[in-house]
C-alpha cells in the first residue's frame, strides 16, 4: 500500500459539475482530491480488506438477532421502547437493507482494525462507485497509468443489482433526504440513476416532506401513496419525528430497514468486542463505566455520533484531541486508541462497502488529522501488483 503523487486531470473540475458532482468542494476547501491516489496489491484489497469486511459483517447480523430478543440489550443501546417490537418484526421478516460502509484503519502491514459501522446512512456513494471509476478509465485513457490497473469498485454494478431484487414492480420507490443538503442531496440523486437503470420508477422526495392522512401508507406531497422509501435520515432521527407514531400501522416499507437501528448504534462496539474478544481485526471497547484493565489511550464516541461529531481521544492525562458536534449528552463508548496511518501528513481511512450482505468495493479518506470528519478529502485508489 503506497500513497503516490498524481497530476490531475483537465478540467476535472468542470466535469465534476457537469455530472452533478457539485460537493467536489467544500467551503472553498477540496473534497475531491486527486493530486495523490492509493495504491494496493490485490492480496491486500482480498485479505487485508474485503475478506475482514465479510466476516465482520457476519458478525454483525449475529449481534442483530441477539439484540432483537434481548430487552437489556435494547436498554443497553437506548433503542426507544415503542420502537423495539418494530424493530424485532422488520429483522423476523428480513425486510432487506441496500447497503453499509466499515470503516477501518489499514496501512498493508497488518489486519485492517474496524473503527465502525455506518450501516443506516452513509455518504461518499457517488464518488466511490462512480467518479473515481470516472477517474481510473480516463488516467488509464491518457496513458497517465498502465492498462493493467484494476479498482476494487463494483460498487454500482452492485447498487443496480440490489434495487432490481428489493424493488417491488410496478410498486412506487421514493428516495428522500434533508432539504439543503448538498451532498445528501448527491447521494440521492445518484441512487435515484442507479435505481432507474435497474427497471424502476424512483421519485425523489424530501424528509419533511412525508405525510400522513389516515391510510396504510405515508404519503408524499401529491398524495401519492409512499411504499417503499429509501431515507438517508437516520432512524433515531426518524424516532423523534412527529409521524414516527405511525410506523406501527403503515404498509410502507423502509430502506434502510428498522432493524439497521441496531447495527447504526456505536452500542455494536463493546458488544462484539464481548463477544469476539482478541479478534484481529476488532478494538478493545466497552461501554463508558465499564471499561476494566483500559488502555493507556482511547477514543470516546457518543452512540449517536455521525462524521467524526464529539468524538474525543482522550489518554490518562486528559483530552488530547476533540470535536465538537451535538452529541454532548449523549451515552458514550470507549475504544482503545488505534490512529489511522499516516502518509506524508495525511491520514488515511478506508470505507469498505457492503451491498446486500456482499462487500464490493472501497473508498479512501484524508485529513489532516487522526478524526475523519464531513469535510475530509476523498482520494482515488488502483489495484496494481
Amino acid at each position: 500500500m503506497k500513497r503516490v503523487d498524481s497530476k490531475p486531470r483537465a478540467g476535472w473540475d468542470k466535469l465534476a459539475e457537469s455530472l452533478g458532482f457539485h460537493f467536489h468542494t467544500i467551503d472553498g476547501e477540496p473534497y475531491w482530491d486527486e493530486s495523490a491516489y492509493y495504491k494496493f496489491t490485490l492480496d491486500e484489497i482480498e485479505t487485508g480488506i474485503e475478506d475482514p469486511t465479510s466476516e465482520i459483517h457476519a458478525m454483525c447480523l449475529e449481534l442483530v438477532d441477539e439484540v432483537v430478543k434481548s430487552e437489556s440489550l435494547m436498554d443497553k443501546l437506548l433503542i426507544p421502547e415503542h420502537t423495539r417490537d418494530l424493530i424485532s418484526d422488520s429483522w423476523r421478516t428480513s425486510e432487506p437493507s441496500l447497503y453499509g460502509r466499515m470503516d477501518f484503519s489499514y496501512d498493508g502491514t497488518g489486519p485492517a482494525k474496524f473503527y465502525e459501522y455506518n450501516a443506516d446512512t452513509p455518504t461518499s456513494l457517488y464518488e466511490t462507485g462512480f467518479f473515481q471509476w470516472l477517474w481510473l478509465e480516463q488516467k488509464i485513457a491518457s496513458g497517465d497509468l498502465p492498462s493493467n490497473v484494476d479498482q476494487y469498485n463494483r460498487l454500482q454494478e452492485a447498487l443496480i443489482e440490489r434495487f432490481s431484487m428489493i424493488g417491488r414492480e410496478k410498486k412506487s420507490f421514493h428516495l428522500a433526504c434533508c432539504r439543503g443538503h448538498q451532498e445528501d442531496l448527491g447521494t440521492i440523486e445518484y441512487l435515484f440513476d442507479c435505481a432507474s437503470q435497474a427497471g424502476l420508477a424512483p421519485v425523489k422526495m424530501f424528509v419533511n416532506d412525508i405525510g400522513v392522512n389516515g391510510s396504510d401508507h405515508f404519503i408524499d406531497l401529491d398524495g401519492r401513496a409512499v411504499e417503499q422509501l429509501f431515507k438517508l435520515y437516520p432512524w433515531e432521527w426518524i424516532f423523534q419525528e412527529p409521524f414516527s407514531n405511525e410506523l406501527s400501522g403503515s404498509k410502507t416499507q423502509w430502506v434502510e430497514p428498522i432493524w439497521k437501528a441496531v447495527l447504526s448504534n456505536k452500542g455494536i462496539l463493546p458488544l462484539l468486542w464481548e463477544r469476539h474478544p482478541g479478534h484481529p481485526n476488532l478494538l478493545p471497547a466497552w461501554f463508558e463505566g465499564e471499561v476494566k484493565n483500559g488502555p493507556e489511550r482511547w477514543v470516546k464516541k457518543p452512540l449517536f455520533s455521525r462524521e467524526g461529531a464529539n468524538i474525543t481521544v482522550e489518554s490518562v492525562s486528559g483530552v488530547e484531541m476533540q470535536i465538537d458536534g451535538p452529541y454532548e449528552h449523549t451515552p458514550c463508548i470507549i475504544q482503545s486508541w488505534f490512529p489511522p496511518p499516516c502518509f506524508a501528513g495525511n491520514y488515511c481511512l478506508i470505507g469498505s462497502w457492503v451491498v446486500g450482505n456482499e462487500a464490493v468495493g472501497m473508498g479512501v479518506r484524508e485529513d489532516n488529522t487522526a478524526i475523519t470528519q464531513d469535510t475530509s478529502r476523498f482520494l482515488p485508489h488502483i489495484i496494481l501488483d
